[in-house]
């Protein structure tokens, strides 16, 4: 017996990465789980390789109508909802004075904007059931998670978009939070530190990826990644498998009673030095 069974989950976002991981955590226990990533292919690729029941929507969550399709997906596959982790996203540094509108704009729109519009379309499929357990006198808890970092909460130089975005999805995390408590729906979000990623590994030519035609370089300088033993307690950066871990107990009846909370999985870091 899983702890999970029975649960339909979204994991946006969740080919590679802190979400493949959390995909294939959440599935080991259980749960059904929808796979998403930009790339059709490597989203297909992670559902192959995932042992256990997992659906597949390919696609630009940015898009107009997209969060809507990601939905009616997992309803088709699965037939309902009960958990939603919303951790796709990636990062276009600058500072401030060479930021352009267009990258500014296109962090709240992964990382704010499609976390609210993912919730909006799935808000039937949660509190809907939600009433006819409470009046059936039923708690039945369901999870939203979303993922937010130590940028958003402490600020990191080279980061005003990105951190402004994962500062305003904890608002949006505290308030969904509030409305939705009486459903028994927990939402809660996780700041992550410094977790190997491509976004935290090193600035190499191999290490972009490519949004609306635009490659985007991704990683952080050799620099920054060396002063990690220095500023994580732990002594070094986390695993996405360490950072599952933190999303699952989310997921879980473990947290029925946390709710509106931001959970730091930092390897106690408590700095803004990278994401």
């Amino acid at each position: 017996m899983g702890v999970l069974d029975g649960k339909s989950a979204i994991v946006t976002g969740s080919a590679r990465g802190i979400g493949r991981a959390t995909a294939e955590l959440l599935v080991e226990h259980g749960a059904q789980v929808l796979i998403n990533d930009l790339d059709g292919d490597v989203a297909e690729q992670a559902s192959t390789e995932i042992d256990g029941e997992t659906a597949v929507f390919a696609g630009d969550l940015t898009k107009p109508g997209a969060p809507d399709e990601l939905v009616a997906k997992t309803i088709d596959a699965f037939g309902k909802i009960d958990i939603i982790v919303n951790n796709a996203g990636y990062t276009l540094d600058a500072p401030v004075h060479k930021m352009s509108d267009e990258h500014f704009q296109a962090m709240l729109d992964i990382h704010t904007v499609v976390p609210f519009r993912v919730i909006r379309a799935a808000a039937p499929h949660l509190r809907e059931p939600a009433k006819k357990e409470r009046e059936e006198g039923r708690e039945v808890f369901r999870k939203i998670v979303n993922v937010s970092s130590t940028s958003g909460t402490f600020g990191n130089a080279g980061q005003a978009n990105y951190s402004s975005a994962k500062a305003a999805v904890v608002g949006l995390t505290k308030t969904i939070a509030k409305e939705w408590g009486q459903f028994k729906i927990n939402v809660n979000a996780v700041a992550f530190g410094y977790i190997e990623t491509r976004l935290t590994a090193s600035k190499e030519e191999s290490n972009v990826m490519e949004i609306d035609g635009e490659k985007v370089q991704l990683g952080i300088p050799d620099q920054l990644r060396g002063m990690a033993p220095m500023l994580i307690p732990i002594g070094r950066p986390g695993t996405p498998a360490e950072a599952a871990g933190g999303v699952f107990f989310l997921c879980s009846p473990w947290s029925n009673f946390v709710h509106g909370q931001v959970l730091n999985v930092t390897g106690g870091q408590f700095s803004g030095m990278t994401t």
